[in-house]
């Protein structure tokens, strides 16, 4: 049986050494933790890229959604993902947020 009620998330996370981090997870705050705990994501697990912040987020109903808007984050240069955030009201300097809004999710190729 199909839980409709579970979420799935891509997440952009802004580590300490100015790099971005997209992923997947079904729980924001325990990835955000693995990552800064170093139980995270190999590219997170170095400590000069912790502490990491999470300053985006798209929910999905399906893991495959959330995968897809991922995989398609993770092609994008540098410059672009910084144009994908910043058209999502997300804006330099990266590190200023302290917390994470979750928005509805839209691919990145898309928007």
């Amino acid at each position: 049986m199909v839980d409709l009620d579970k979420k799935s998330y891509f997440y952009v996370a802004y580590c300490r050494d100015q790099t971005f981090y997209g992923g997947y997870t079904t729980d924001l705050e325990r990835r955000l933790e693995q990552h800064n705990t170093g139980k995270g994501a190999k590219y997170t697990r170095a400590q000069f890229r912790r502490p990491v912040q999470m300053i985006y987020a798209e929910s999905y109903t399906s893991k495959s959604e959330a995968m897809k808007a991922e995989y398609a984050f993770k092609k994008l240069s540098r410059n672009k993902k910084e144009q994908f955030l910043k058209g999502k009201g997300i804006v330099t300097p990266f590190g200023q947020y302290t917390y994470c809004t979750v928005y509805p999710g839209v691919h990145p190729e898309k928007s």
